[in-house]
């Protein structure tokens, strides 16, 4: 009997917290503000793009601020760091989704076909052949897609120019192009104008091509998706373009399960599919990283050594990261909490040993209810539990991002860059006597002492 109305009180229980949760949007407002503040990060992390957008821009741009060198120096980091963060969580779903998806190239499919295309476009280019379509609806679906990516040039393009963009608004705003001056090394502040104008022309130079490129690959893509079902090399083409992973993976024969699973993640240039809707994947990810770190390497090389040198200690570690290193770590981490049997609730293992996916921040409410029952407790404490574990899980990869990625590895490339500069001013003052010496007439000025070997 005693079991009996405990387990009454529980129903009622369940029922009046079921209808706060609704009332107060999922979250009951009788939890502690830390419990709101970490719900509100889980959400964050699982949000739509502009959520997103400022998660993101916050752990790059954020650590910069704190470290900036120069008010020239914090803000061009800040219109480098807000666009490319632009580029990264939009410009692939508005353009993919919204203006090529549902609006360009749908307008070059004949009228009957229009809205099947458009409808199985997020399908992968496996389950598009494997389908119950008609052949003629299969190929124009799989060439739309191709168009679709090749018009996605835009993307990648964008991020390679965006270095050349910092320097033309560095330039135009505080008419600086030396990088000794952006990062306030050379306290003088001498100005080159040949060396403004030759950053001035190649960024110009670069922009316009990529706008170039850009078009190019769009008008591409349109004829692609209009007439690439009618060819088979240009299904071929769409095919490879979409998964080249898939396709060099089968090219080469690999047995390795690890490895062929590696090459379709990474290599994967198709968007993935979000309930139907185009999510990025890990191979655009990685184009746009990798044609980021390219051009910020050519436009640094135009403002000087050092400013080049500072792309190449930084940059390269956070594509790594970016790419590969914050997947890694998250599993890793999550392998040690199931090995040490924490969280046993959220991290559950496969039946091939490999971790699970971890339950998302709506299905929390869920889990939370079937724990209430089980452990004879409220929806509230079991849901305030799960937040706090769901936290952890996520929490501890994004706070090594931002201390070690941001913070760290800002503070090292800073570092380095001014050991650099101190070191690098008696070479300087030599070459400048040197250069003053020979302008004399005794030696000609193409000669140093070191050719004739006066500094042994």
């Amino acid at each position: 009997m005693i079991t009996g109305i405990a387990n009454t009180n529980i129903t009622n229980e369940y029922f009046k917290q079921k209808q706060q949760q609704t009332s107060f949007g999922g979250i009951n407002s009788e939890f502690s503000k830390s419990t709101k503040y970490l719900d509100k990060f889980l959400k964050s992390q699982e949000n739509l793009s502009h959520t997103r957008f400022i998660q993101g821009t916050l752990t790059n741009w954020f650590p910069k601020a704190v470290l900036s060198r120069s008010f020239v120096d914090f803000s061009e980091f800040t219109f480098l760091e807000f666009i490319e963060s632009g580029i990264f969580y939009f410009a692939a779903p508005f353009l993919g989704e919204h203006l090529f998806r549902n609006k360009l190239f749908k307008t070059v499919q004949p009228k009957k076909f229009k809205d099947a295309v458009v409808k199985n476009l997020a399908n992968s280019v496996e389950e598009i052949k494997n389908s119950n379509l008609d052949k003629v609806l299969k190929n124009r679906t799989i060439a739309a897609k191709g168009g679709i990516l090749l018009g996605c040039i835009t993307v990648p393009a964008l991020e390679y120019g965006l270095g050349f963009a910092k320097n033309l608004f560095t330039l135009k705003v505080f008419k600086i192009s030396d990088f000794n001056n952006v990062a306030n090394l050379n306290k003088e502040k001498t100005v080159d104008l040949e060396q403004q104008k030759r950053v001035e022309t190649h960024s110009k130079n670069v922009l316009l091509k990529t706008g170039l490129l850009s078009a190019a690959g769009i008008l591409g893509g349109l004829g692609l998706a209009a007439f690439g079902h009618k060819s088979k090399a240009a299904l071929k083409f769409s095919e490879i373009l979409l998964e080249p992973g898939a396709y060099i993976s089968k090219l080469a024969n690999v047995k390795s399960k690890k490895l062929d699973t590696f090459l379709k993640d990474y290599l994967k240039l198709d968007f993935v599919n979000n309930n139907g809707k185009f999510a990025l994947s890990k191979g655009m990810l990685a184009v746009t990283c990798t044609t980021g770190l390219f051009g910020y390497s050519s436009a640094a090389k135009d403002r000087g050594r050092l400013d080049f040198l500072e792309v190449w200690t930084r940059v390269p570690l956070v594509v790594l990261y970016t790419i590969f290193g914050s997947s890694v770590l998250d599993a890793g981490f999550k392998k040690y909490l199931a090995k040490n049997g924490k969280f046993p609730d959220l991290i559950k293992k496969n039946s091939d040993g490999s971790i699970a996916n971890i339950p998302s921040r709506k299905d929390l409410p869920k889990i939370a209810e079937e724990l209430a029952v089980k452990n004879k407790s409220t929806i509230n404490e079991e849901l305030s539990k799960l937040i706090k574990q769901k936290s952890v899980i996520t929490g501890v990869p994004f706070l090594f991002s931002l201390v070690a990625m941001g913070f760290t590895l800002s503070a090292i490339s800073r570092i380095w860059t001014n050991y650099r500069y101190k070191h690098q001013q008696p070479v300087q003052k030599t070459e400048q006597n040197t250069t003053s010496f020979t302008g004399s007439g005794f030696i000609p000025k193409s000669r140093t002492f070191q050719s004739f070997g006066l500094n042994k």
